[in-house]
C-alpha cells in the first residue's frame, strides 16, 4: 500500500525528532523549514537522517549527493518518488 504525502511526513517528524533530540521543534519542521539553518542539522546530524530514513522506509539513498537537500519538502520529494517505485 502506497503511503500519502502526510503519512511520509509524520514518520520524517518521527526520524527528525531522534536525530535533533531535546532540541527539536516540530513547529519549525514545516516543507519550506531548511535543514540546517531552521533544523539545527550539523552534517552527523543529516547523516543519522539519511540512515533512519533508509531503515524507516526500507528505501535506499542511491542517487544522490550529500548537497541535495536544503529544505524538509526535498527529502518528502525523494522518499515520495522511492516509494511509488
Amino acid at each position: 500500500m502506497q503511503m500519502t504525502r502526510n503519512e511520509i511526513a509524520e514518520k520524517l517528524k518521527d526520524v527528525f525528532k531522534m536525530a535533533v533530540g531535546s532540541a527539536y521543534d516540530e513547529e519549525k519542521c514545516t516543507e519550506d523549514a531548511n535543514l540546517v539553518t531552521d533544523l539545527g542539522l550539523s552534517s552527523v546530524g543529516i547523516l543519522y537522517i539519511v540512515i533512519a530514513v533508509e531503515e524507516f522506509f526500507g528505501i535506499q539513498f542511491d542517487d544522490v549527493g550529500f548537497g541535495d537537500f536544503r529544505l524538509v519538502g526535498d527529502v518528502l520529494d525523494y522518499i515520495e518518488k522511492k516509494l511509488a517505485q
